[in-house]
């Protein structure tokens, strides 16, 4: 029978809980760093998400909702008239519903530009102020209530 060892002991049959991990070489004048607790498992890598990969992800979205919308389309042929401004057109049905999805996108879209391009701004613009009181050394303002 073999013997049975509590946890983080060692006898002549059994082998240390945790194996000696090699510590890189210390710069002269620096401290080693500290080694892991007994028990606990080697760091893992950890893979951040990136550009490219949030890029690949939203063209298979959107892959998947121009097939969605190219399906709606083509089951919807029956043709529909539509006027606009003056302009007369007979369209199929999704194609009027996809159009107007379009416009009401673009009524989404502008305005929002034009206020993420003025707090660009304004942004810029306070960077500046920061900068330059960072160079002549002056105290940021404080935050005075009332008068």
């Amino acid at each position: 029978m073999s013997e049975q060892s509590p946890v983080g002991q060692t006898n002549e049959r059994t082998v240390p809980a945790t194996p000696e991990v090699a510590q890189p070489p210390v710069p002269n004048g620096q401290t080693p760093a500290a080694p892991p607790p007994a028990g606990t498992a080697p760091r893992q890598h950890v893979l951040r998400r990136t550009r490219a990969g949030g890029l690949w992800v939203t063209f298979g979205v959107s892959a998947v909702i121009l097939l969605l919308l190219l399906i709606f389309i083509l089951m919807n042929l029956r043709r529909t008239s539509i006027s606009f401004f003056g302009a007369h057109a007979s369209v199929p049905i999704g194609v009027g519903l996809l159009l107007a999805a379009v416009a009401g996108a673009l009524i989404v879209i502008i305005p929002g530009t034009g206020r993420i391009i003025q707090l660009r701004i304004t942004a810029r613009r306070h960077r500046r102020v920061d900068a330059k009181r960072a160079t002549s050394g002056a105290a940021p303002p404080t935050a005075s209530k009332g008068a």
